[in-house]
């Protein structure tokens, strides 16, 4: 790896929350050592973000009421309530309330 730092939200994820329940198990179970832990955390942080990049490519929109945003250290956070979902196929999915987490795309060090 080349020392750039990635954002961590996607720890926070259903793959991210499962990855780092496993890795706390093998610590625990002293398979292996933290630091290689976070190793692989940062790994899996710098993997996720350019796989996403790369090979997403499906689109929504969404309608909904904004119920409070915020900018802080360039990462743009909103929570919206009573949002509807449509997909590229039409098809509408509502939700009760939704927080959506927007960070630049570049990648780090660039400009």
């Amino acid at each position: 790896m080349n020392g750039q730092a990635y954002y961590e939200l996607y720890r926070q994820s259903s793959i991210g929350m499962a990855l780092t329940d496993t890795l706390d198990d093998l610590i625990t179970d002293r398979r292996i050592e933290p630091q290689l832990a976070i190793k692989i955390l940062a790994n899996f942080d710098r993997s996720i973000t350019e796989i996403l990049a790369e090979r997403v490519k499906a689109k929504l929109q969404f309608k909904g009421h904004l119920h409070t945003y915020r900018f802080c250290d360039e990462v743009w956070t909103f929570l919206i309530e009573n949002v509807t979902f449509k997909m590229e196929n039409a098809q509408a999915v509502p939700a009760d309330k939704v927080k959506i987490v927007s960070c630049s795309s570049k990648k780090p060090g660039e400009t």
